[in-house]
């Protein structure tokens, strides 16, 4: 009887979790979950400050547009190391948002505004970033 070789190699990554409540100082939680993960795969430099801003961006937006600040509702946040890459995911209990329709943050009229360029941050510093239809979760992929 043979054996099935090819399902003996499938890797399976590690999965990380955080359910932390709606309020500022959740974030320091956030961030040693980032430093364990970056020193435990050896992340390079430049991915882990990458990780370090575009999740604190998504977590600020999760708890203040998603959450409005109510600590009774929670962020809950995954990250998936397989090895080649990490794939975060952050979830608030808002209503969600039109991802698709944000003002441009580099045009002439945005320039100078102090708030919107979160998600122009994030689309530039993560290699994927996925927004589930409803506009309240944010999957971001990193190589690593």
């Amino acid at each position: 009887m043979e054996s099935n070789m090819e399902q003996d190699k499938v890797q399976t990554g590690e999965l990380f979790t955080l359910q932390l409540p709606s309020k500022h100082d959740s974030i320091t939680h956030l961030e040693t979950l980032i430093e364990e993960i970056a020193d435990k795969y050896h992340v390079g430099d430049d991915t882990f400050a990458n990780m370090m801003t575009c999740l604190n961006e998504a977590f600020i937006n999760a708890i203040l547009h998603g959450n409005k600040l109510d600590p009774e509702k929670i962020v809950i946040i995954n990250a998936e190391v397989d090895g080649k890459r990490i794939i975060w995911t952050v979830t608030d209990e808002g209503e969600g948002f039109d991802y698709s329709h944000l003002p441009d943050p580099t045009s002439e009229e945005n320039l100078e505004k102090l708030t919107g360029r979160g998600v122009y941050i994030i689309k530039h510093l993560a290699d994927q970033c996925i927004f589930n239809t409803r506009g309240n979760e944010l999957e971001l992929h990193f190589k690593i």
